[in-house]
Parts: structure tokens; sequence; C-alpha cells
């Protein structure tokens, strides 16, 4: 019996959880676009599954210890590694010259149009979580029990509707300035009851008015933080999930964003998927010409299943389910 050992390469090893690692993010990715097109698909509903789903995941414990562990920490290692390989890699399937050589069948084909995929991910991935989860994240005002979000939002025709049927709040610059003043006039006045000889008598009255007072300090902050546009608003929803929805809804009413968002869209579920067939056989867990045969038709479905559910959130939100 022999007595030697085998180590794993470091390259091998890194490549499994490269692979492991788009396995999950294949998932994320399937939970990622069912719940947004909860905007758009049930027509009539007002997107209420989505504001369910949101809140739900926004209500999740350690919510930003889940979302870098599980979901950036995954995203980032598969990043950087995939950039990596796509800079030592080559596409077999496409070239016009004669000194490389052109392998024109179907894998071929699908290894060149994933490392296509992949630099268009790799540019909307960075852009897409830099302006939906950062940039246009929805503020809170909260002072104990007493919250609300905003979110700024364009205006258009039927978005004092949508707004009705969502029970959220529209503030113009006018009114956001008027709520201001008043704010101020308010504080003189709680600020003249507490230096004055009657204070004692009132003390509670005057602590609830404080409080009050606070959280309409709150309100005003979280309307005035960003600087508000002609033809703009800020929106008010009483939870994060409804002003998620608005922000869902004034992304996509821009034909120009859906064309963006769809490339996006079908750059992803082909990666993922295609990467999907390509754990399957790199794993071992189909070995027969057969099973691969399936599991390659398996995957295709869930591409188109999956790529669907994206492009209903992206053009069904606003232009079926949201418009007015």
């Amino acid at each position: 019996m022999s007595g030697k050992t085998y180590r794993m390469s470091r390259e091998f090893i890194t490549r499994r959880l490269h692979s492991l690692f788009g396995l999950w993010i294949v998932l994320f990715l399937m939970e990622h676009l069912f719940t947004n097109s909860q905007a758009a698909l049930l027509l009539g509903e007002n997107g209420k599954g989505f504001v369910k789903a949101v809140n739900f995941i926004k209500g999740l414990p350690f919510l930003p210890v889940v979302e870098v562990v599980l979901i950036g920490v995954p995203i980032l290692f598969h990043m950087v590694w995939g950039v990596k390989y796509l800079l030592s890699s080559k596409s077999n399937a496409f070239s016009k010259s004669k000194a490389k050589p052109t392998l024109r069948y179907g894998r071929n084909r699908a290894y060149s149009w994933q490392r296509i995929a992949s630099w268009v991910l790799l540019v909307g991935l960075i852009l897409h979580v830099g302006f939906m989860r950062f940039y246009r994240d929805p503020v809170k005002a909260q002072v104990g029990n007493k919250h609300a979000f905003f979110i700024k939002i364009s205006m258009d025709k039927g978005l004092y509707a949508v707004a009705d049927k969502l029970d959220a709040r529209l503030w113009s610059k006018a009114s956001i300035e008027t709520y201001g003043k008043s704010l101020l006039s308010s504080h003189e006045e709680i600020s003249a009851n507490i230096e004055g000889d009657h204070y004692s008598a009132t003390e509670n009255l005057v602590e609830e008015e404080r409080l009050d007072n606070n959280y309409k300090w709150a309100v005003f902050e979280a309307l005035s933080h960003r600087r508000i546009k002609s033809g703009q608003v800020v929106a008010e929803t009483k939870d994060f999930g409804t002003a998620e929805l608005l922000m869902v809804r004034d992304t996509f009413k821009s034909v120009f964003n859906c064309m963006l968002y769809t490339v996006f869209v079908l750059a992803a579920v082909f990666h993922g998927f295609n990467g999907l067939w390509t754990f399957l056989i790199t794993w071992g867990v189909v070995l027969k010409m057969r099973s691969q045969s399936r599991a390659v038709n398996a995957c295709i479905a869930l591409m188109f299943v999956v790529g669907f559910l994206g492009l209903s959130a992206i053009w069904g939100t606003y232009f079926f389910n949201l418009k007015h």
C-alpha cells in the first residue's frame, strides 16, 4: 500500500470556493428576483407581496452582519477571482483571426458568452449596489416608538393616486420649507414653557410636547436629507418596504433605466445558470452524458423562469402595476 500523501493545491481550493460561492449567489439571485417580481406580477395588489417580503428581510436580526457575511463576502470573493480568470482566459468561439482557433460548438459559445456576461456583471453590480443599496436607500426618522421612512422620487401624473393606495404622504419643496418654519415657532413656544414658572404644573404635558417636537425635527432632517430639484418630491411611508417599492417604481418608469437593467438581468441569469451547469459537472453531480444533457435543459429552463421574474420587475412595476 502506497504511503504517499497528496495535498490539494491552492489553485484547486480557490477554484472550488469560487464555484461554491457561485452556487450560493445563484440561490440569492433566485430569491432576489422573485422578491422584486412581486412588485409587478400580482396586478391590483399594489405590490403588497413585495412590501411584505422586504419588510420581513429588513426585520431580520443582525441584518448588516448577514448582508456582509452571507452576501457581500461570497460576491466579493467570486468577483475578485472571477476577474483573475477573465484576465487569464481567452474566448475561442468568436475569433476572426486565422491564427486563433475558432470552435463553434455550443459549449464553446457558452464559455465565451460567460466571459462577456462577467464583464457586464462586474460593472453592473458595482453600479447597482451603489445606486440602490446606498445612494437611494430610504432615510429613517425615529424617536422612541414613532418612525417613518423617506425617499426622494420624481413627480408624475399617477403618483398621487399611487401614494394614496400605498398610504404614503408626498412632500414638495414648498411644503418642507413651511414645515420647517412651523417647527421653529413650535420650538420657541416649548422653550418658553420650560423657562416659565408654570413648568412644574404641566411637566408631563411639556415633556410629551418636547418628545413630539423631537420627532418632528427628525422628520424634517429626513425630509432635508437630499436637495429636492424641480419636479421632485419626498415620499413619507410607514414602513421600509413601501419606501422601497416607491423607489423601484421611480427607477423603472425610465425606459433608459429599464433597458440598462434588462441587459444586467439577462447577463446575471445567463452567467448564473450557465455557471450552475458548470458546478454540476465540476463537482461530479452529473457524470453521464444523458444526465448532463438533462442538466443543461434544467438550467436553461431555470434561466428563462428567473429571467422572466427579473424582467417582470423591470418592465411591469411601473408600466403595468403601479402607473396610476
